[in-house]
């Protein structure tokens, strides 16, 4: 584990964390199971962290079942619609995406609900790194030899992403504007496609997140160049940040707990600390970081409206600049 895996999700539970576990009738919600709505298909990150959560749910909840439902569609803003449209009573929640969260209207023009708004922010639960990387047939072995190159060859190289609009995308809209360079985008249908692209050398460059890449990096089919994370990852610990090169820069794929708009606040805080209490739980933060790479976040309702917030402003630009639409 790095130190920013949990130093500030300790300091935020550092009081409850000696606590015993949450008792029935402490419980934020009625003696019945809790809906978790998951914007992608099984099998996905997404997915994983969710049922990682889920299978912990019971011990800080005296008993409690919190039932995943995956809402696959429309870059996760199918289920962000549904979720929307429910009462904010805690019965409903939903594992927070970019998309269906925040940016989603932004890629949409069309969507029926704004994701910035239609929410109430519960608690900030992850980050996964991001990774960018190279097939073998590119001669750079650094970010400034990429950027040197592409300079010399403008639209001279390909990307590979898992769809218009996904988080891979953004990465590296960012990565190429911050650069000054650009590349022909050549988008996939998930993670696993845009991987198996640039491994196959139809594209020379994708920007996953580090779960979904480093299979193929230890195999020695694709390279990796750099760490979308300032802080690295100690699964590469060789491989630099992208900020080393590009002071600022900063890209990781997020997840959350939202609930529909109008939650009492107060509600919000007991199922916010609920979360929190598994999300401090060692054997869960193993977990994250060995099946995803992923560093625990934590913090309040507010930490997490105010990274959404961030986000939004963040990504609004580097959507229109590109013209950028979702499929």
């Amino acid at each position: 584990m790095t130190r920013t895996l949990t130093r500030r999700l300790v300091l935020t539970l550092a009081g409850t964390l000696a606590a015993p576990a949450v008792a029935r009738a402490q419980s934020p919600w009625p003696d019945r199971p809790i809906r978790l709505i998951v914007p992608f298909g099984a099998g996905g990150a997404i997915d994983t962290l969710s049922r990682t959560v889920a299978a912990r749910f019971p011990e800080v909840t005296g008993g409690q079942t919190l039932v995943v439902e995956n809402r696959a569609g429309a870059g996760g803003t199918i289920a962000g619609l549904a979720v929307a449209r429910e009462r904010a009573d805690g019965l409903t929640l939903m594992m927070a995406d970019i998309g269906a969260n925040a940016i989603g209207k932004e890629l949409n023009p069309q969507l029926a609900y704004d994701p910035p708004t239609s929410f109430t922010p519960i608690i900030h639960l992850v980050n996964l790194p991001a990774v960018l990387m190279a097939h073998p047939s590119v001669t750079a072995r650094s970010i400034r030899e990429v950027i040197e190159q592409a300079r010399a060859r403008p639209d001279g190289f390909t990307y590979s992403s898992a769809g218009n609009g996904n988080g891979s995308h953004l990465f590296m809209a960012l990565f190429l504007k911050e650069a000054g360079i650009r590349m022909v985008h050549v988008p996939y249908r998930s993670g696993a496609e845009m991987v198996t692209a640039l491994v196959r050398g139809d594209a020379q460059f994708g920007f996953p997140t580090v779960s979904s890449g480093i299979g193929q990096i230890r195999a020695g089919n694709a390279r990796a160049l750099g760490i979308g994370t300032s802080a690295g990852t100690p699964l590469l610990p060789d491989v630099p940040a992208v900020s080393t090169v590009l002071p600022g820069f900063e890209c990781a794929v997020w997840h959350g707990i939202v609930a529909p708009a109008g939650m009492d606040p107060a509600l919000a805080a007991r199922i916010n600390e609920v979360f929190g209490r598994i999300a401090a739980m060692p054997e869960v933060q193993q977990r994250i970081f060995e099946t995803q790479a992923g560093a625990v976040v934590g913090g309040t309702p507010e930490d997490f409206a105010n990274h959404i917030r961030r986000e939004v402003a963040r990504w609004t630009p580097i959507i229109r600049e590109g013209g950028i639409r979702s499929e």
